[in-house]
């Protein structure tokens, strides 16, 4: 059960505090003998401290963290994006097709499972991918909670909202863009996951829990540049979240859970080393950037480029109109998804390429399907087409090919002639 701290638990008495800046954070935990109900902790979560072996009672309140801004910090951003690093536009990138595609599938249905970029050194994999930031959706969230909550769906609320809704409060709700959370590769695990201050509990009887990154990341998109020099416990964490949708810390006999349901997007450069089989399987798509080697392209990038280094505002109003129109098309094709089809037999045939290129587990599947879908209402579609399927197959299938760690993953030949020979 999500929220569930101590070894002993049953919900009572929910406590709430508030500071002007921040929400202020309580967690109480009160012996069954009726002893006092302890202290509070500003920036975490209080647990009161007792000597012996008492039961105890717990309720959770706010978590606090890097929280949801309120409707009026919400016109202070917008009022100072002007002040904020300018972003190269998503609409003035040249070339890279294939990437560009899977990231916009993504953000039209989250639930594709992400995308690994992976390609040469200078090809503009993190520009890309940050770029995407300019034409993320809004989404619903309640205001002032650490975990970006969704105020109807359960399944990504966190426990505190969860107790509200279950004692009947009102919740106020605001819209934000989507979260994108850069996760760098120093990051200690504590960072990631969150933490537990034992030092509090050593000197001051309580016990503190501050998210990390998954926390915030939740209904976002978690980016990891460089995955593939990710360390080994960080990529345990990942797929542990990845694969429940939950992070669970474990400190000194207290668990803390939390909702993690993000879009993973990691690049890397091949040359540095591959991602490990099961990591990358969590990835729903995979995109291979090459080099550009027209010559005409290339100079064009370059004049670009200087551009924006010249002068980034005046730039960025020179691709307004494109990128609005992108956004608008992305909105457009987030709100028809559900309304998408897929004929049973090509539903059959996709499962036949899979089986017949022996892809381990049916999340190929489950993939190159909403793939298809999303792809279709990119392009203002209620139907799947063989088209659409082609597409996008190799770049759901071709990472799931390697069996042995020490195998380059396939460029797509082989997904693209077993789908000819298949749908032919």
């Amino acid at each position: 059960m999500a929220g569930i701290v101590g070894a002993s638990s049953t919900l009572a008495t929910t406590r709430f505090s508030s500071l002007s800046s921040k929400t202020t954070s309580s967690l109480y935990l009160h012996s069954a003998s009726g002893l006092s109900s302890g202290r509070k902790f500003y920036g975490g979560i209080g647990v009161p401290l007792k000597k012996g072996r008492s039961q105890f009672h717990l309720s959770i309140t706010n978590v606090a963290t890097d929280i949801s801004p309120t409707q009026e910090q919400v016109k202070k951003l917008a009022a100072s994006k002007e002040n904020q690093r300018p972003v190269y536009p998503f609409a003035a990138i040249v070339g890279q097709d294939e990437m560009k595609l899977c990231l916009l599938l993504n953000v039209i249905d989250p639930k594709i499972g992400g995308v690994m970029i992976m390609g040469d050194r200078g090809t503009g994999k993190s520009t890309t991918v940050r770029s995407l930031t300019d034409l993320l959706p809004e989404i619903r969230v309640v205001s002032g909670d650490a975990f970006n909550s969704d105020p109807e769906d359960a399944e990504v609320q966190g426990p505190e909202v969860r107790d509200k809704i279950m004692r009947g409060e009102e919740l106020p709700v605001v819209s934000i863009k989507i979260n994108m959370v850069d996760l760098p590769l120093g990051a200690t695990e504590d960072r990631v996951c969150g933490t537990i201050d034992i030092e509090k509990a050593l000197t001051e009887g309580v016990k503190a829990f501050e998210p990390g990154l998954l926390a915030k990341a939740n209904r976002g998109i978690l980016y990891v540049d460089e995955v593939n020099l990710l360390d080994d416990h960080l990529v345990d964490v990942l797929l542990d979240s990845a694969a429940s949708g939950w992070n669970t810390v474990e400190r000194e006999g207290i668990s803390i859970s939390h909702p993690a349901r993000f879009i993973l997007i990691g690049s890397g450069n091949p040359e540095e080393g591959e991602l490990r089989p099961q990591l990358l399987d969590r990835f729903g798509m995979h995109a291979q950037v090459g080099t550009v080697r027209d010559a005409e392209l290339r100079v064009k990038i370059v004049e670009e480029r200087a551009r924006f280094d010249r002068n980034p505002k005046e730039f960025r109003v020179s691709y307004e109109a494109e990128q609005d129109k992108l956004q608008e098309q992305i909105t457009a094709a987030r709100k028809c998804l559900s309304k998408v089809t897929i004929d049973h037999e090509l539903r059959v045939k996709i499962s036949r390429v899979c089986s017949e290129l022996n892809v381990d587990g049916l999340r190929g599947d489950i993939v190159s399907n909403r793939a298809a879908k999303a792809l279709a209402a990119l392009r203002g579609r209620d139907k799947v087409t063989v088209e659409d399927i082609a597409t996008v197959i190799p770049n759901c299938l071709r990472h799931r090919l390697r069996k042995d760690p020490l195998e380059s993953i396939d460029s797509g030949l082989l997904v693209i002639e077993k789908f000819y020979e298949v749908f032919a």
